[in-house]
């Protein structure tokens, strides 16, 4: 089975032979090694030397150099927001206080789907609507830089196995 070897950032792509895509969800993003099947049908195993993020916009160079494209899943997710700055800085506060991935915009927050996080968000009043879309928590003070923004998606399903 060939291997993706490396992760070429959305950024530094250029024109290299995109062969297929892979959709993976916020978990599936964070792997080292896993084996993966494409939306077009290619398998491959992702074989990085260390764990890393794989971003919406991204792509897996495989060993003969073509590229696979990563595209972040539609996740089923909580848009949280306040009636003013203040109040929406409090729930921040509030949900880093219980150390579960968020992803901070300037004007919402977005955790996964949680009824007893939503509960506490109205309680602190605060908005917690259900919306499905792509999840990109933040990284952590010790995850490195993060790229925003990549706005390319199609809406398809992934098939891949945990090896």
């Amino acid at each position: 089975m060939i291997r993706a070897t490396r992760i070429l950032r959305a950024h530094a792509i250029g024109r290299g032979e995109i062969v297929d895509r892979i959709v993976l969800d916020h978990c599936d993003r964070h792997r080292r090694r896993l084996t993966m099947r494409g939306v077009g049908g290619l398998p491959f195993l992702l074989d990085l030397i260390e764990p890393a993020v794989l971003e919406d916009g991204d792509a897996l160079v495989l060993e003969d150099g073509r590229l696979v494209w990563v595209e972040a899943a539609p996740e089923r997710l909580l848009e949280i927001r306040a009636p003013d700055p203040l109040a929406l800085k409090r729930l921040i506060w509030h949900i880093g206080n219980r150390h579960i991935p968020a992803e901070i915009a300037e004007e919402a927050v977005f955790i996964a789907e949680d009824h007893v996080l939503a509960e506490m968000v109205r309680g602190l009043g605060g908005t917690a609507k259900p919306v499905k879309r792509p999840f990109r928590p933040e990284g952590g003070a010790y995850a490195g830089h993060r790229e925003h923004g990549h706005g390319h998606h199609h809406g398809s399903h992934a098939h891949h196995a945990h090896d």
